[in-house]
């Protein structure tokens, strides 16, 4: 196949494209700081796996919650003012990490994480397709992939200062010389100071990620953005009629769900898979790093081989990369099996978008409503993560670890992939979209 000579980002849409990319990073950082809090409230707060997940179900389910809403606020009003009202929910639920330590409940931080979600929800339900319109649909794919490729640097931050910030200084994930946790064996006073003190620390990044927050929303409100909405408003309802007979969107839509179920799944229990392995949560996050460094890099590759290779064909031969190393994840024990678990960011660095982007192919008018149903399923990640920690709970399935055959669930999900990639590859050559 022979390159688009197109180019990816006209320059009359350079820097709209540049300031909304940036974004990207800011919410790739909420996501992966996040992901290991799981552990670290599970150990903090003396709960099970399954209760730690519900940070999870909180955070994906604000997508879920808020994605058809800010799909019609977009299309009554701006991409702009869209974008705005995000930056204003989300610095609203990082702050919110203040009266959440303070009290010490639990549910206060997951009232807190779905509020900021409501932010993230309008974010990607008015950048993704934004980033989209600047330019020809022939290269919005390549366009979108390339802006997302940014998300992934602000994971690799939101990584590093969970495991070098927050991680490291909690005091409840202290061993002894035998590799057991001592805040356990401790009395009841010692343990309510050291919760106390690891809720500050928790506390802290989000504190400070809203402060960074209001600082964007400032920046944007004071810098043009070019308006690129359909001049013509399209009743929801119809929208929604169109888009579901599309079986192309519809299909991409489940496959989104599952995308997002298997990448939160592997990042969230990587910590719990190296804890089985003697492995503490700090170290253990240090190689969910290595494995966002592959994810960032692999996507970057990914963008360039599109040039080549269609984007549905490319999806296909990427999920099934990721099968074989998720395969590895589940039956070798040991750190080969943690190494696999690692090599499967590789194959899940150009999926979300990728998904993103063939779902939308000929959708027209009805794009802003169709990306609300993408970016809605992100609750994906809100489903399958406390499944995943009802089955780590198990302890031992047969002769595996229970942590290792919880990975099923992400295989499940490439199997899924693979096949939306076959078949949208089918659907866009009959009626010309590739």
């Amino acid at each position: 196949m022979k390159p688009e000579n197109e180019k990816v980002v006209p320059k009359k849409y350079l820097l709209p494209f540049i300031l909304i990319t940036s974004l990207f990073a800011l919410w790739g950082f909420a996501n992966d700081l996040t992901n290991p809090m799981v552990a670290a409230f599970k150990t903090v707060m003396e709960i099970s796996n399954a209760k730690a997940s519900l940070i999870q179900f909180a955070f994906y389910g604000g997508y879920a919650t808020m994605a058809i809403p800010a799909a019609l606020f977009v299309q009554r009003f701006t991409y702009k003012k869209g974008i705005l009202l995000g930056l204003a929910l989300y610095a609203t639920g990082a702050l919110l990490f203040y009266p959440a330590a303070k009290y010490e409940q639990f549910i206060f931080f997951l009232l807190s994480l779905y509020i900021l979600t409501f932010g993230l929800a309008f974010l990607e339900t008015t950048a993704n397709p934004f980033i989209l319109s600047l330019g020809s649909e022939k290269t919005a794919t390549r366009r979108l992939n390339l802006a997302q490729a940014f998300n992934p640097m602000g994971s690799l931050l939101g990584m590093f200062v969970a495991s070098r910030i927050v991680l490291v200084a909690l005091e409840s994930d202290k061993r002894n010389a035998a590799g057991e946790l001592i805040f356990p064996m401790l009395d009841e006073g010692t343990k309510a100071i050291i919760r106390t003190n690891d809720l500050m620390i928790i506390r802290n990044p989000y504190v400070i990620l809203g402060i960074v927050v209001i600082f964007m929303f400032a920046l944007i409100a004071l810098v043009k953005i070019p308006v690129t909405n359909n001049a013509d408003k399209i009743h929801p309802w119809q929208s929604a009629k169109r888009l579901f007979a599309n079986r192309n969107y519809r299909e991409g839509v489940i496959a989104q769900v599952f995308y997002v179920a298997a990448q939160i799944m592997c990042w969230t229990f990587v910590i719990q898979y190296a804890d089985n392995l003697g492995i503490d949560k700090a170290t253990a996050q240090m190689y969910n790093i290595v494995a966002m460094g592959i994810f960032l890099s692999s996507r970057f590759i990914s963008t360039f081989l599109m040039k080549y290779i269609n984007a549905s064909k490319l999806l296909m031969y990427f999920a099934i990369g990721g099968l074989i190393t998720i395969t590895g994840t589940i039956f070798i024990e040991g750190m080969t099996g943690l190494y696999c678990l690692i090599a499967t960011s590789a194959f899940m660095s150009l999926m979300f978008p990728t998904i993103y982007g063939i779902a939308l192919r000929g959708v027209g008018q009805d794009a802003t409503l169709g990306a609300a149903g993408l970016v809605m399923a992100i609750v994906g990640g809100a489903l399958m993560p406390p499944l995943q920690g009802s089955i780590i709970d198990l302890g031992q399935i047969g002769y595996l670890p229970a942590v290792n055959v919880s990975f099923v669930l992400p295989l499940i999900c490439f199997v899924v992939i693979a096949i939306y990639g076959y078949r949208a590859d089918k659907l866009l050559k009959e009626i010309d979209l590739v």
